[in-house]
């Protein structure tokens, strides 16, 4: 396919065949060795099969969930808007496929009142959900904070004496929860040279040049990070942060991060079925972006969130998630279609009149909730560019016009 320029449609992953058959055609097989599981066209399939290229570990469903009511409004289909710096009106059907949507889910007052699968997504598959993980992360250490097992007014190296010499060790771990740490890394997807390349490659998410001689596991990255600036100035995007908070959960939990999550959020929240967490050679989690779960337990955690807690969640824990940040550290420059924004607690947070909050992943991972419309939105996609400025165009007036028609 090298030359041809690929679109929602065309890319498709069953029309493009791959991994068909018993065994599958070469030119048809996907292999972690060559990174086929991250590069476009073949994650439209891949990433709806991480656990196929990558280690993971189980997070336990305790089945005791029960599906969400389907109310299902054909029509909403048809809702239409215009993008931002566009001029034409798209429906909502037709913005899915030029994001590349592989599951959405829109519920209202807490029933599914639209869905739609694509390519080989369906209700049962574990799609990555890249850092809305993040968003998970920051509600349970902000369960922690509430219960006084973290002081989020303390160093990170009180916690993890392994970060004292790094960028970390003199950062709060509140400066961590809202990424307002002054560290010497790029988060840059276009540039492998890039602080997230070499992250990638500690990680070993996609393999390692032969030469390689660095860190193999995130634990010995972690500590080589340098500080650049001071701590507490403003909100810079950075993944290192959120594997340093799962680290610090599972050292005063004293358990893996995975099983935390279970305990925390997986089973009281009744999700209905097991999740996979990336882990490093190590048996580390990929906290900052490696849950692979079912789209209706994503809307799940977002229908939690927007009803206070549902009782698991401490509603003091939702307010700070839902309502922190502050928009005066936020990063202008990088975000311009979310003007007025914020970013706290590991969630980002619109500080609009209808009080919208959400969590996001590279690719088009989306959980969204406008608690002012009952909606809440969940969304898997694999968009060829990782930034979400590529969707937000088309993602950010489609919700808002959703809450529009489902409010009238």
């Amino acid at each position: 396919m090298a030359g041809d320029v690929l679109d929602g449609v065309t890319s498709d992953p069953v029309r493009m065949g791959w991994m068909q058959g018993f065994p599958p055609a070469p030119d048809k097989l996907l292999l972690a060795s060559r990174a086929d599981h991250m590069r476009f066209p073949m994650i439209r399939w891949s990433y709806s099969n991480m656990r196929q290229f990558v280690p993971s570990r189980r997070v336990a469903a305790g089945g005791e969930g029960r599906p969400f009511e389907r109310a299902l409004c054909h029509d909403l289909g048809q809702v239409s808007f215009v993008p931002l710096n566009a001029d034409a009106a798209v429906t909502l059907e037709q913005s899915l496929t030029q994001a590349f949507t592989d599951g959405i889910l829109v519920l209202h007052r807490g029933k599914v009142v639209f869905e739609r699968w694509f390519g080989v997504t369906g209700p049962e598959t574990r799609h990555i959900a890249f850092s809305v993980t993040k968003s998970f992360v920051g509600t349970v250490a902000e369960m922690l904070v509430e219960e006084g097992r973290i002081n989020p007014a303390s160093s990170v190296s009180d916690y993890l004496p392994e970060l004292a010499g790094s960028g970390f060790g003199d950062a709060t771990v509140r400066q961590v929860l809202d990424m307002t740490t002054a560290l010497d890394f790029s988060e840059d997807y276009a540039d492998p040279n890039s602080g997230i390349g070499a992250y990638s490659a500690a990680l070993g998410l996609t393999p390692r040049p032969v030469d390689y001689a660095g860190p193999i596991d995130l634990a010995s990255y972690l500590p080589t990070i340098g500080k650049a600036g001071a701590h507490g100035n403003g909100f810079t995007y950075r993944t290192p942060n959120t594997e340093v908070l799962a680290w610090i959960i599972a050292r005063t939990e004293g358990k893996h991060f995975a099983d935390v999550l279970s305990e925390r959020l997986w089973q009281p929240l009744g999700m209905l079925g097991d999740a996979d967490l990336i882990v490093d050679q190590a048996g580390t989690s990929f906290a900052g972006g490696g849950l692979n779960l079912r789209l209706e337990d994503l809307a799940r955690f977002g229908e939690a969130m927007r009803l206070g807690g549902l009782g698991v969640i401490p509603e003091a824990v939702v307010r700070r998630a839902t309502h922190g940040g502050d928009p005066a550290h936020f990063d202008r420059i990088r975000y311009p279609q979310l003007p007025g924004w914020s970013y706290g607690s590991q969630w980002w947070i619109s500080n609009n009149n209808r009080g919208c909050f959400s969590a996001r992943g590279i690719h088009g991972q989306t959980l969204w909730v406008d608690p002012a419309a009952e909606v809440t939105v969940a969304r898997f996609a694999s968009h060829p560019t990782a930034a979400n400025g590529a969707n937000d165009p088309l993602s950010l007036p489609a919700w808002a016009a959703l809450a529009d028609a489902l409010s009238s």
